[in-house]
């Protein structure tokens, strides 16, 4: 089989190829990048299928695989720890989800710290985990621009003191 037959034939999978991908994936620009990934993978490494054999089983196996090894590709850069005296919401979403057994109860811990959080204190720091501006709390709340990031500190550091057992036992440093 030619190179381009064998193209010919890798492309004919391409809609099978993407409704698999989505399984793994759950997101459709995701989903595709991994299609694209198998199907360079498939064409780089053509000479290693077997010709008589079930192709899309073995782009299947290659789309797993690729999987895979970008998800622990993933996994391992995120342990990388980054070391903050502010809690970002890219930290707490990391340390809350990186786990779903782990993570209930880690997101229990993080919405008992904001009970625990005076209602002036809470409202800006919602509002600013939402992806709100510091401007746009101002008008909302029609108090100082300053007043909010006096308000989003001091909840910062209240939420620290409450979710401290997080930064040291179960992610090994200091995140929060």
């Amino acid at each position: 089989m030619t190179k381009l037959e064998f193209n010919h034939l890798v492309n004919h999978h391409t809609v099978s190829l993407r409704s698999y991908a989505l399984n793994f994936t759950k997101d459709s620009e995701d989903a595709n990048d991994l299609v694209q990934d198998t199907i360079l993978k498939a064409i780089t490494y053509y000479n290693k299928f077997k010709e008589g054999t079930n192709l899309k089983g073995w782009l299947f196996t290659i789309m797993k695989n690729t999987f895979i090894n970008n998800y622990r590709r993933l996994v391992k850069t995120n342990t990388l720890i980054t070391q903050s005296e502010e809690i970002s919401s890219a930290n707490l979403s990391f340390s809350a989800t990186k786990n779903s057994a782990e993570s209930k109860f880690v997101m229990g811990d993080i919405n008992k710290a904001l009970a625990q959080l005076p209602q002036e204190y809470y409202v800006p720091f919602i509002r600013y985990f939402e992806g709100y501006k510091y401007h746009e709390i101002a008008d909302m709340l029609q108090i100082p621009i300053g007043t909010v990031k006096t308000r989003i500190h001091v909840a910062r550091g209240i939420l620290k003191k409450y979710l401290k057992t997080y930064s040291k036992e179960i992610l090994g440093a200091n995140v929060l």
